[in-house]
């Protein structure tokens, strides 16, 4: 029977950061999830298979979107989040679906997602707690579900045009509503006499 495996492809660029000074970031993947990583350093082919020791063929995910993190632009102790935490997701939106292969509306979006001076892109991470990364024609996002839904729907709103003020505004009223979502979590139930 084979083993379970995964391929995609990072730029080129993107190589030396996935396998890191000496190794070690690939190796730390391989470590954490029970995986291999196979990087084909010419066209940035990575291969990943389950080692011996694997217990649970769903690491491969957990080790795909790492390693895609890395290759979208994320330094790798934030897709370390992927692996170390078990409710931490990663998501993309690519702009190239939305705009084709047009560039200077790409390059006018992007422009408008990073804000002057990185501001608009801080002020997402700040009030959604996602990681954000802008890099060659995509977004990438990382957090649990809800703050990356969050942080998508405000990158949604700003590639449909709404003004800066009204993205912020909303992701005001989500923060608050998530945080109103713990607290009720951590409350503790009245006791009935």
């Amino acid at each position: 029977m084979s083993k379970p495996n995964a391929f995609i492809r990072i730029p080129k660029e993107r190589i030396g950061v996935l396998v890191g000074p000496d190794g070690k970031v690939k190796r730390e993947i391989e470590e954490k999830l029970q995986v291999e990583l196979h990087v084909e350093s010419g066209d940035g082919g990575v291969e990943i298979t389950l080692n011996e020791n694997a217990t649970d063929p769903s690491v491969i995910f957990k080790a795909k979107d790492a390693v895609t993190a890395i290759g979208r632009g994320f330094p790798p102790e934030n897709a370390f989040r992927i692996i170390r935490n078990e409710d931490t997701v990663f998501d993309s939106i690519d702009l190239r679906t939305i705009f084709g292969k047009s560039e200077s509306d790409i390059k006018r979006v992007k422009g408008r997602i990073i804000g002057m001076n990185g501001k608009t892109r801080r002020t997402i991470e700040e009030l959604t707690e996602a990681d954000m990364v802008v890099y060659g024609h995509t977004i990438g996002l990382i957090g649990t579900f809800e703050q990356v839904d969050a942080a998508r729907n405000a990158v949604q709103m700003l590639i449909q045009g709404s003004q800066h003020h009204t993205v912020y505004n909303f992701l005001q009223k989500k923060r608050r509503e998530l945080k109103k979502q713990m607290l009720e979590l951590w409350e503790k139930p009245e006791e009935k006499e």
